[in-house]
This record gives structure tokens, C-alpha cells and sequence, in this order.
């Protein structure tokens, strides 16, 4: 009886989670802008030109083409050099390693809104404003991949870098060619929170670009919305493409995300 009380509060937990995604997806098929009743979920008919008139009206295709490169750029980013220096944390001893690391760690208490200004200031003075290096540079490698990949690898033993070493491997070559391979769980999740984070990001996008060549998927979904007024089909038809990678991404990456929290969670 537990078990299975249990089990219904988990499904109605999920189906309160779940609704707005599907309502999301049935506004976007309706055939033309209603009063988004519930009368029109279930009985109006259903399809796909929404979908068909974001891609060839405005610039919805060149936005999300956008956040595809600026995410993906980001990502392989935070992977290589979160990776890099987490390493670096976790297996050197340098003079002030744990100065430096410590830093870090304040990092994160430090609220990114509050770089908003010197960051528009330092992008305008290097002549990034407007660019892809604007969206790209600023955000390359975060603490919080740090601290996870140098927590990660601290679970890792020593003794296969060592017998790498004994094989006569560089430096370079267990870096990429043995530890990499055995940090995929915390690189996923990685890629994962910082993927989401980007795809997501509208306020960095919305202050560093000001052309419509440049401009993210959120920052066009915004001025969608504002110059289509209440035409919720279309808006939803946009965020819908929006959220789908994110799924996609997540689906891929589930095993991996999953195994990786929980390793990190065990000092061996």
C-alpha cells in the first residue's frame, strides 16, 4: 500500500512536469491562434506550417543555426580546458596550488550578472562586440567544470598513469589518451550543464549582439514574441525547435550523466 502510494504521487510529480512541455507541443500544431483553452488542446485539428513558416519567415533558421555553433563552441570548450586544469589540480603540485584553487571555488559565490558591465566594456575595447567571439571567448571554461572534473579525477587511481608512464607515454598522451577516456561520466555531465546553460542563455546574447546575423535562438524567440504579439502557435513552434537538442542531447547522454554523479559521490 506504501509502495504503491509511492508510486502514484511519483506519476502525478511527472505529470505535473510534463504538461506544459506537451502543451507547448499541441499549441504548436494548432491550425490557427486560438484562446489556448483547454477546449482547443483536445478538439482543435492539427499541423505542421507553424513549424514550416518559422524556418521561412524571419530569421528563426539563422538564430538557431547560432545557438547550434555558439553551444557547441562553448561545450568543446569547457571540455578541453575544465579537463586540462582540473587535471592539473588534481594530479601537480605547483606553489600556490591551493590559493588558486580556493579562487576558483569563490568564484562561484561571485553572481555572473554582476560582470555584466565590465564584460560589455572589455568586449567593446577588443573589438568583439557583435561577433561570435562575444558569445564564444567570455565563457570557455567555468569554475564549476573545474571543480568537477578535479573532484572526479581525484576518485581515479593513480597506478594506470603510472604504468603509462613506465611504457614511456608523454604527458600529453595520458592526458588525452588514458585519462580522458576514464573521465567521459564527469565530461558528460559537463557538456551537458553547459550545453543547456548556453542554449538557453538570453541576457549575454541580448547585451553583446545587436544584428540580427549574430543573435541566438532565445534573443530571436524574444523579439519573435514581441513583434508577433499573441500569435501562439508560431511562438510555441519556435520554442518547441528550441528545447528538442536539449531533449535529444539529454537522451544521449543520460547513462553517462547518471554514472558520473554517482562516481563522484565515492572517495576510492
Amino acid at each position: 500500500m506504501v509502495r504503491a502510494g509511492r508510486y502514484l504521487l511519483l506519476v502525478f510529480i511527472l505529470a505535473v512536469m510534463v504538461f506544459p512541455l506537451l502543451w507547448m507541443f499541441r499549441v504548436s500544431l494548432l491550425p490557427a491562434a486560438g484562446t489556448l483553452s483547454f477546449t482547443d488542446f483536445i478538439s482543435s485539428g492539427y499541423t505542421v506550417a507553424t513549424y514550416y513558416d518559422i524556418f521561412t519567415s524571419g530569421n528563426m533558421l539563422r538564430y538557431f543555426i547560432n545557438s547550434a555553433v555558439v553551444g557547441a563552441a562553448v561545450t568543446a570548450g569547457n571540455i578541453l580546458f575544465c579537463f586540462m586544469v582540473g587535471y592539473a589540480f588534481s594530479r601537480y603540485r605547483f606553489i600556490g596550488k591551493n590559493f588558486w584553487f580556493f579562487s576558483i571555488i569563490f568564484v562561484l559565490m561571485i553572481p555572473a550578472h554582476i560582470i555584466i558591465i565590465p564584460l560589455y566594456l572589455l568586449v567593446h575595447h577588443l573589438g568583439l562586440y557583435d561577433t561570435y567571439g562575444a558569445l564564444i571567448l567570455p565563457f570557455l571554461v567555468n569554475p564549476i567544470g573545474i571543480f568537477l572534473v578535479k573532484q572526479y579525477i581525484d576518485t581515479l587511481p593513480t597506478a594506470v598513469e603510472e604504468a603509462a608512464r613506465m611504457d614511456g607515454a608523454g604527458e600529453l598522451r595520458i592526458l588525452f589518451r588514458v585519462v580522458m577516456p576514464l573521465c567521459r561520466p564527469a565530461l558528460a555531465v559537463l557538456a551537458i550543464q553547459v550545453f543547456l546553460t548556453n542554449w538557453n542563455s538570453f541576457l549575454f546574447p541580448f547585451i553583446l549582439t545587436s544584428s540580427e546575423s549574430v543573435r541566438t535562438l532565445p534573443v530571436g524567440l524574444a523579439l519573435y514574441q514581441g513583434h508577433q504579439a499573441i500569435d501562439w502557435p508560431h511562438l510555441m513552434a519556435g520554442s518547441s525547435l528550441a528545447v528538442i537538442p536539449v531533449l535529444v542531447i539529454f537522451l544521449f547522454f543520460q547513462r553517462h550523466i547518471v554514472s558520473g554523479i554517482t562516481a563522484g559521490a565515492i572517495k576510492q
